[in-house]
C-alpha cells in the first residue's frame, strides 16, 4: 500500500482519490473515512460507493466519541442550527473566529489516526484535501498552509522519516481544485458535500455555496443540482 487518502466523499477528498490512484493504481490506495458524529450519513454513503468506483480499498473510523463534548453545528449532540449564508458572512459576525461547522481540531485528529494507520499499512504518504478558501479568514484554522507545514513536519518526524502528508490544494481555491477533477473526470455527480443530510443538497449552507461557486466558475452548473 502506497497511499492513505482521507476521504469524505465530497468534492475535495474524491479529486484527492483520483490524484492518488492515478499516481499509483487502485490496489496501492487506501481511503479512509472518518465518522464523527455528523448529523447525517450521506457523505459516508457516498464515499462507500465512490471507493467501490474507483476500487480501492475502503475502511470506515468510528471518531465520534472525541467529540461528544462538542456544541459545532454540524454534530448530533447540538441543538445549532446550520449556518445558511456563506463563510464571509459568518466570519463577519464572528469577529474572525472559526465558523461555526468548525469540528475542533477536525484535521489535526483526523491526520494523527490516519499516520497510525498509513504507518501500520506500509503507505508513504497521506493526502487530505485542504483549500485555501476553507482556511480564508481563519473559518477553519486547520485547512491553512501553516497547519498543513507544521503538521507534515510533526507526522513525518513522529513517523521515523517514512510518510509525507499531500496537500495538493493548499495553496489552490476550490474553483482550482474543481478544474483539476474535471481534467481526471471525477464523477462529481457522485459526491455529497451538504451538511444537511436530505435527498437533494440544500444549496445555501457555507459547503454548498462554495462548491456551486467552484462549478460555475468552471462554466458548469453542479451535476448533484
Amino acid at each position: 500500500m502506497k497511499a492513505l487518502v482521507l476521504f469524505s466523499g465530497g468534492v475535495d477528498s474524491t479529486t484527492c482519490l483520483a490524484i492518488a490512484v492515478k499516481k499509483y493504481g487502485a490496489g496501492e490506495v487506501l481511503a479512509l473515512s472518518i465518522s464523527y458524529g455528523q448529523k447525517h450519513s450521506r457523505e459516508v454513503i457516498a464515499a462507500k460507493e465512490l471507493a467501490e468506483f474507483y476500487g480501492v480499498e475502503h475502511k470506515i473510523l468510528d471518531l465520534s466519541v472525541i467529540f461528544e463534548g462538542s456544541d459545532c453545528s454540524l454534530l448530533v449532540n447540538s441543538d445549532k442550527e446550520i449556518p445558511k449564508e456563506s463563510y464571509a458572512e459568518q466570519l463577519e459576525k464572528n469577529n474572525g473566529s472559526p465558523v461555526s461547522t468548525y469540528v475542533p481540531f477536525r484535521n489535526g485528529l483526523f491526520l494523527a489516526s490516519a499516520a497510525s494507520i498509513a504507518l501500520s499499512r506500509g503507505c508513504t504518504e497521506i493526502y487530505y484535501g485542504a483549500h485555501s478558501d476553507d482556511a480564508a479568514g481563519n473559518a477553519y484554522p486547520d485547512c491553512s498552509k501553516d497547519f498543513n507545514d507544521s503538521i507534515n513536519r510533526a507526522i513525518f518526524i513522529g513517523s521515523g522519516n517514512v510518510l509525507n502528508v499531500v496537500a495538493p490544494f493548499i495553496g489552490m481555491n476550490k474553483a482550482d481544485v474543481v478544474k483539476t477533477g474535471l481534467e481526471l473526470n471525477v464523477p462529481y455527480e457522485k459526491t455529497w458535500s451538504c451538511y444537511e443530510g436530505n435527498e437533494k443538497p440544500c444549496g445555501v449552507c457555507g459547503t454548498c455555496r462554495d462548491r456551486i461557486a467552484a462549478f460555475r466558475a468552471n462554466g458548469i452548473q453542479d451535476p448533484v443540482l
